[in-house]
């Protein structure tokens, strides 16, 4: 079992940044797929952003230019770096760690609220 823990979340006006965090409980964490996924109220989870074990990195288009995913694999860390927040981004964001191959898993981290607001 992974254990994914998220941090970062908050109140930040139209325009500004966050940079959320999850780190992993796992030591097999350079073998995973990381990924950020967030849940607006009403609406079904969807993608934000992904990085590979390899750093190759997907952006769902609405966040494309202006969120950044990186990975710090000696902290088994997962950053979302938001610029330029709109109030359509706000939402529950969730850390997601796969692993495709065995011991294969799919895990998720509790979320953290980000909300932005004037």
């Amino acid at each position: 079992q992974v254990q994914l823990v998220e941090s970062g979340g908050g109140l930040v006006q139209p325009g500004g940044s966050l940079r959320l965090s999850c780190t992993a409980s796992t030591s097999l964490f350079t073998t995973y797929t990381m990924g950020w996924y967030r849940q607006a109220p009403g609406n079904q989870r969807e993608l934000v952003a992904t990085i590979t074990s390899v750093g190759t990195t997907n952006y769902a288009d609405s966040v494309k230019g202006r969120f950044t995913i990186a990975r710090d694999n000696a902290k088994k860390t997962v950053y979302l770096q938001m610029n330029s927040l709109t109030p359509e981004d706000t939402a529950v964001y969730y850390c997601n760690a796969e692993r495709s191959v065995y011991p294969r898993g799919n895990y998720w981290g509790k979320g953290t609220l980000v909300t932005v607001s004037s």
